[in-house]
């Protein structure tokens, strides 16, 4: 066997071959940079997750934790939000002209919840996250009504406005 391992332990760790796999292959999501435009504002639907999908969010301190994490990394404001055991889905929109980049407004809130949770650096959240930047009011309206819906099809609440750990900090317009 050569180095590189044989033939079958390459075709185990290749992408799907295919029509459905047409494309490049990631093993994490792309962060496309914001398209700006003078009459429409940017606002960008993300979505984490704990490390090993740990049920470690749906609690009031980490609640409030994550909430004071958002307010301190003011480049971006968060909009409508659901944290959920596992997860958290919220809306957020650049708060000037020229915000960081996305990915490292979430390392610096992410690691400030980690820290405040008193959790080593890298147990509470999966290094990449889901974006996507929405289009229209429509889809800003659709996507909340899915978000705050979540906890009832995952059989935490019977009525999504029976969720505690839900809210919106700052009014995203559209």
């Amino acid at each position: 066997m050569s180095a590189g391992g044989n033939n079958e332990d390459r075709r185990k760790h290749a992408p799907p071959e295919g029509p459905a796999s047409a494309g490049p292959y990631r093993r994490h999501p792309i962060h496309l940079p914001p398209l700006g435009n003078r009459d429409r504002a940017i606002i960008i639907f993300v979505t984490v997750c704990t490390a090993g999908r740990r049920r470690i969010l749906d609690w009031p301190r980490s609640h409030e934790v994550i909430i004071v994490s958002w307010r301190a990394a003011e480049s971006w404001l968060v909009g409508r939000y659901v944290i959920l055991p596992d997860h958290v889905h919220f809306f957020c929109a650049p708060n000037d002209f020229d915000p960081p980049p996305l990915e490292r407004w979430m390392q610096f809130w992410k690691s400030t919840v980690s820290r405040n949770l008193g959790e080593p650096a890298g147990t509470v959240w999966q290094r990449h996250f889901w974006d996507r930047q929405l289009r229209r009011g429509e889809s800003y309206d659709g996507k909340w009504e899915y978000v705050r819906k979540n906890p009832v099809r995952h059989g935490l609440v019977s009525k999504p406005e029976d969720w505690p750990y839900q809210g919106v900090l700052n009014e995203l317009r559209w």
